[in-house]
């Protein structure tokens, strides 16, 4: 039970970063400080997609990895209802101004493959085992996603930070079908790519 406890953590206060700050360099050290934290016990995934090119690469099984994927979309939404509740404002995860869905779902497709590449090779193979930077390179990775992703796709990387408050915003939830293809597509395809990729060593 603690591993979900620790993923549901990980992920709401990922996502409510995200929300508050919008912020890369926050972004990426909150979710550095949050792979420390839940490294040892639950793996620290925090995102469907890690989550789903782990279990790909026989990292985790599928009795693990689904209730991983329900806890961090369930905490994606409870982050979006409390950033409703401080800021009375709801948090939209989109793509920039002008850019097309097959844009963004390139940049989503990349950098979450990057993420996930990052996460295999640095915290779950048995040559870097027992690193101590683990934390700091996927932090890293997903600031730099951020700055150089994010206003193009809106730089979620993860399904749970980009349809969770999506589907918080139900009432709304029609306007949101294209970003939420987006994010999940995007990112569950560059998950799959990153284990296809690990697996070829």
């Amino acid at each position: 039970m603690k591993k979900y406890i620790v993923e549901f953590i990980g992920t709401f206060f990922l996502v409510f970063v995200i929300a508050l700050t919008g912020n890369p360099i926050a972004i990426g050290v909150a979710l550095a400080a949050l792979v420390y934290m839940g490294g040892y016990i639950s793996g620290a995934h925090y995102n469907p997609a890690v989550t789903l090119a782990l279990w790909m690469s026989k990292k985790v099984k599928a009795d693990t990895a689904l209730p991983y994927m329900l806890v961090q979309i369930v905490a994606a939404i409870a982050a979006s209802a409390t950033y409703l509740v401080v800021t009375n404002d709801t948090f939209i995860p989109q793509a920039g101004v002008g850019v097309s869905m097959s844009n963004a779902l390139i940049i989503e497709t990349l950098f979450t493959f990057l993420l996930a590449s990052v996460v295999l090779n640095t915290a779950a193979t048995d040559k870097t085992k027992g690193n101590d930077y683990y934390g700091l390179a996927i932090g890293l990775t997903v600031m730099a996603g951020a700055f150089a992703g994010g206003p193009i796709s809106g730089g979620a990387f993860n399904p749970a930070v980009g349809i969770g408050p999506l589907l918080f915003d139900f009432a709304n939830l029609g306007m949101h079908t294209t970003s939420i293809l987006t994010y999940l597509i995007g990112p569950l395809l560059g998950g799959a790519l990153a284990s296809v990729v690990y697996r070829l060593k």
